[in-house]
């Protein structure tokens, strides 16, 4: 059976840019699994191996729909559950077929811990040496140690410049270090098909943690990098910009985003304060920075006079970056009432699960989600029906 035959007998729809591509999903939790679900929402056929009591997020729970963890839910639609015991030789025999066959292999076992399986990019490649083997570590192939991403986010500074110096450090609200990575593992696979494309070579792709943790801190690690400065803690405050934070009105709070002077020229002027443009303190970046001590005391004054829904109105009515501070929920209806979309439904028949949709557009072909996240070994008999097969 072919891999476009395999495709078809999942019920896939085959328009995908991925069509045809088979990812042996080796990962889990979180970095892996989002990286693979990237690859299946654009069409590839994406086969998750699980072990006997399946992902580790499969159990990660409140909150639940129904028997599922929406953890899990998160990064595993479109993909197919086969549970393989590699301690089973005829099953472990069946997870290196299925690597020897795959396009693309993802794995996010602790450094070198599967090399006793043969399931290693050198051990695959002997015999599948077109695939694309990426492997996903917390620290690079050289150490061993397991990964998190809330012992990376301290590791890597992160924490260091989240909340404030009365809060002390703290944790982002998401798994965001997992995010960045599954995020640069995609652009590595898709950078290695258009490779092989070109040369018919497979090749390994490596990510790691607390790499992309330091490419994700952006301006700040560039700033120490580059700049040999440090970051602070500033809670909500920008280290470049200002105004460009929340700040109190007369009942809630408002973010005002100041990214040039213009923009804080027409703020000014809306805030009946024109002045403030042509205040040697204030007139440019690096004056508002150097008196934000001063300016700020102003603005939160001229700001105590309207709510800031009413700012909201005649600050965005003026052409001037602000935003309330919303909950997820109306995180989501803001999105919906502007078209995007934010939710998808996946699945078909009696297991339609929402999801968050693929924010990627492609006018020509766009993500699907054929498949809502698979119970645990769903297509275990298929998948090792098709393994058996042509060997």
């Amino acid at each position: 059976m072919e891999q476009q035959d395999l495709q078809e007998l999942f019920g896939r729809s085959g328009t995908g840019p991925l069509a045809g591509v088979v990812v042996a999903d080796f990962s889990r939790v979180l970095a892996g699994p989002y990286a693979t679900m990237m690859l299946a929402d654009l069409g590839a056929t994406v086969i998750k191996v699980e072990g006997r009591t399946g992902d580790d997020t499969r159990h990660w729970a409140p909150p639940r729909r129904g028997d599922d963890a929406t953890y899990f839910l998160t990064a595993n639609r479109n993909k197919h559950s086969v549970v393989l015991d590699f301690k089973d030789g005829g099953e472990l025999a069946l997870a290196q077929e299925l690597a020897r066959r795959a396009d693309i292999l993802v794995e996010n076992f602790k450094a070198g811990g599967l090399a006793k399986y043969g399931l290693d990019y050198d051990t695959v490649k002997i015999q599948n040496p077109g695939v694309i083997y990426a492997s996903v570590t917390g620290f690079g192939r050289d150490n061993p140690q397991p990964g998190y991403d809330l012992l990376i986010q301290g590791l890597s500074g992160f924490m260091s410049v989240t909340g404030s110096q009365e809060s002390g450090p703290v944790k982002a609200g998401v798994a965001v270090v997992d995010v960045f990575t599954g995020l640069h593992t995609t652009v590595g696979i898709l950078a290695a098909l258009a490779h092989r494309k070109d040369t018919g070579e497979g090749q390994l792709v490596e990510t790691n943690l607390l790499s992309s943790a330091l490419s994700g801190l952006a301006n700040q690690t560039s700033a120490y990098v580059a700049g040999g400065v440090v970051p602070q803690a500033m809670g909500n405050a920008h280290p470049s910009l200002y105004p460009y934070q929340p700040m109190p009105t007369a009942e809630g709070q408002i973010i005002i985003a100041v990214g040039n002077d213009n923009q804080f020229r027409s703020l000014a002027a809306v805030l009946g304060h024109p002045e403030w443009a042509e205040d040697a303190r204030f007139a440019n970046f690096s004056d508002r920075n150097e008196n934000r001590g001063e300016l700020e005391p102003e603005l939160i004054a001229a700001l105590s006079e309207k709510t800031n829904q009413e700012w909201f109105d005649i600050l965005t009515a003026a052409g001037l970056p602000c935003a309330p501070i919303n909950t997820i929920a109306q995180g989501v209806d803001l999105a919906t009432s502007l078209g995007l979309e934010p939710v998808a439904e996946a699945g078909a028949g009696d297991r339609v699960i929402p999801t968050v949709a693929n924010p990627i557009r492609l006018s020509e072909t766009p993500p699907s989600y054929d498949l809502a996240p698979p119970q645990l070994g769903d297509s275990t008999e298929v998948v090792k029906d098709w393994l058996r097969s042509q060997r």
